[in-house]
């Protein structure tokens, strides 16, 4: 089992813009240290002040992100929790992809999903209609990317390219792509383009807002996989390939938050239980307002699980 830490964007409202630069490099160091495999960052490019009032989070650009944590850290991967493809030109995608790749040496993992927020849609110039099928298109320009970057062409709905270049070319052989999302769509992607399925095991209503189909149990989930893992070997690809990543609790979990720490039987528990079906990945994180109890909260939850899952 391998551990990604989730960078808490919304408990950054207890830190300056002119200290966040040192506390994100805190706790990706922290993280490193603590024995996580990834650090990641979410994205929302224009949020509406409705959804940020109702719940919503601030957020960094998370290729910016990245790379930032590239330059201060030596081992964690770099991962995106999520990108919205759809919201920019597949190419300009391609190209901000493999820069972190290359800055991180090959450190990259970019979980992809379609998007969910028509605001937001709207105030990008993007038709939210029109979502799965630019989302389509930029998994496919992203695979096209790793494996030619000499010439890359497509035929796209909105673009055309012929025989563009893409120098620096990507470290990793193969374009490092999850898929987020729950539903049979999702999964067929997973299968065709991906290395890799992130699931949102989550309660209906959390599920409704994120527009994707409710997970609600340890054996939802694993038949899910089955799915995958079947949709994998019918596209005459290896289901051992392939990564899954799961929350540290059925809702997603934080290992320590407003003061609040967690427990780690509870969550040994619940790793092995994701470890029995086929989960790869644990995403978690620490959220407290407190930031030097975030670096405490890695750092336990370290010596407590991550150690002793191993």
């Amino acid at each position: 089992m391998r551990f990604v830490a989730q960078y808490p964007m919304p408990a950054a409202g207890g830190v300056s813009a002119g200290e966040l630069p040192a506390a994100i490099a805190a706790y990706a160091r922290a993280a490193e240290d603590a024995g996580f495999d990834g650090v990641a960052f979410t994205e929302h490019p224009a949020p509406s002040r409705k959804w940020m009032e109702t719940g919503g989070h601030a957020s960094l650009d998370p290729y910016a992100a990245m790379a930032y944590v590239a330059a201060v850290t030596t081992r964690i991967r770099l991962v995106s929790f999520l990108v919205v493809l759809p919201y920019r030109n597949p190419m300009l995608s391609a190209k901000s992809a493999i820069s972190v790749d290359v800055l991180s040496r090959g450190r990259l993992t970019l979980t992809c999903g379609t998007g969910y927020l028509r605001s937001e849609f709207g105030a990008l110039g993007v038709d939210f209609d029109e979502r799965n099928e630019l989302f389509d298109e930029a998994l496919e320009v992203l695979n096209l990317a790793w494996a030619t970057p000499d010439a890359v062409g497509y035929d796209g709905k909105h673009f055309r390219a012929k025989e563009q270049s893409y120098r620096p070319a990507p470290i990793q052989e193969r374009a490092p792509l999850w898929i987020g999302g729950n539903s049979a769509i999702a999964k067929q992607r997973v299968a065709k383009y991906a290395v890799g399925w992130a699931p949102m095991l989550a309660d209906p209503t959390v599920a409704t807002t994120s527009r994707t189909p409710a997970i609600t149990s340890v054996e939802q989930l694993a038949d899910h996989i089955v799915d995958v893992r079947e949709r994998v070997s019918a596209q005459g690809r290896d289901p051992s390939t392939i990564d899954i990543c799961g929350g540290d609790s059925p809702a997603g979990g934080v290992i320590g938050h407003d003061g609040r720490w967690f427990e780690a039987e509870r969550s040994l528990d619940w790793v092995g239980k994701m470890a029995d079906i086929g989960v790869t990945w644990i995403n978690t994180g620490a959220s407290s307002l407190d930031q030097a109890a975030n670096l405490d909260a890695l750092a336990a939850y370290g010596e407590q699980v991550i150690a002793k899952s191993r």
